[in-house]
């Protein structure tokens, strides 16, 4: 059953679906928390992108539309308006990852510290 995050926005990913979505298919990652936050542990190869500047930061840092991405935001509805306004500039598969960061390092996946 499909669930809110995969209807409003695009589709909910877990992080095994992320991992296969980064490994397999060349996705992007874009996380949207905080820079400190980003600091204290991100996924690797991620993009730290405030959600306010997200369309001029991907124009500047050239993130091909043809591969999917993968989104981290603050919380459920935070990551579903970033998936919402990928979709609008025209990245056509978009995934949000379910439970963020914290599903991550539940799951044994491994983090980047900066």
């Amino acid at each position: 059953m499909p669930t809110l995050s995969t209807l409003i926005s695009g589709k909910g990913l877990t992080p095994t679906d992320a991992t296969i979505w980064i490994n397999r298919r060349k996705a992007n990652v874009i996380d949207l928390r905080t820079e400190e936050d980003f600091k204290l542990g991100h996924l690797p190869n991620a993009k730290n992108i405030a959600l306010e500047s997200l369309g001029a930061s991907l124009k500047t840092m050239k993130i091909d539309q043809k591969y999917p991405v993968v989104v981290i935001g603050r919380g459920p509805a935070h990551s579903q308006k970033a998936a919402k306004e990928l979709r609008n500039l025209g990245y056509t598969e978009v995934g949000v990852l379910e439970g963020g960061i914290n599903a991550w390092q539940t799951s044994g996946l491994p983090l980047i510290k900066s």
